[in-house]
């Protein structure tokens, strides 16, 4: 049997724009949903269960991309990609903040927009065992690669995917420095390499879920200039 089609669901309230996007996607092999309000990106969300979902800030209703992303996250780690007319890192953070695991600029090119679902697809059925360790202690956390659980303290701490990939490369290097443009590279791709708005975003989310004090890590130093490192205590 033929492998089933990836499902995207595109969510946004510009017909030009659904359509043209329905069109690269249909013609590369890809299965598309659409909805154009927040409400109904939510629930063909948790109904339809896409594969990813193209999602725009801004949207005819009362509900804008930033709602949809938080309202998904409540039961899905599907992953989302965010459609901005808005370049500022604060948008991008923003969207970062709400769930979002990229994001997008318009206008678009067919081929950025096919590059960018591909590699997030990547990323999300991206299997995390490996054959060096499957549990990694480090001081209080207990990180588990094969089955996506992190421990603080004995308590469980939820991550995002990409949260949780970042952290398991660090994990697999305890003590070693790891450049910025090698963690960009493992865990979103060599055509991130040089987003360090990425990787900047998501050591500051793992910051606060990990450490006892955000402001004064002890656990995922910045090596200024060059890259971050897990800092284990000696057992």
């Amino acid at each position: 049997m033929p492998a089933e089609k990836p499902r995207i669901l595109v969510v946004d309230d510009e017909p030009k724009l659904i359509r043209l996007v329905t069109e690269v996607l249909s013609a590369t092999g890809f299965s598309v949903l659409t909805a154009t309000s927040g409400e109904q990106a939510v629930e063909m969300a948790a109904v339809a269960q896409p594969d990813l979902v193209l999602l725009d800030i801004i949207l005819a209703d009362d509900t804008d991309g930033y709602e949809v992303a938080r309202r998904i996250r409540e039961f899905s780690d599907l992953p989302i990609i965010m459609l901005t007319a808005k370049a500022r890192e604060s948008d991008v953070v923003r969207g970062f903040d709400s769930g979002a695991d990229d994001y997008l600029t318009k206008p678009f090119s067919s081929k950025e927009l096919l590059a960018r679902v591909r590699a997030v697809l990547h990323r999300s059925s991206r299997e995390t065992t490996s054959p060096s360790a499957a549990r990694v202690v480090c001081g209080p956390l207990q990180i588990d690669l094969a089955r996506y659980r992190v421990l603080r303290d004995g308590a469980e701490v939820h991550l995002t995917r990409t949260e949780f990939e970042l952290l398991r490369e660090l994990a697999l290097h305890p003590g070693q420095v790891l450049l910025h443009g090698q963690l960009l590279t493992a865990v979103w791709g060599p055509e991130y390499r040089d987003d360090l708005d990425y990787l900047r975003a998501y050591i500051r989310y793992l910051r606060r879920k990990l450490e006892r004090d955000p402001a004064k890590p002890e656990l995922i130093q910045t090596v200024h200039g060059v890259g971050y490192m897990l800092d284990c205590p000696p057992e």
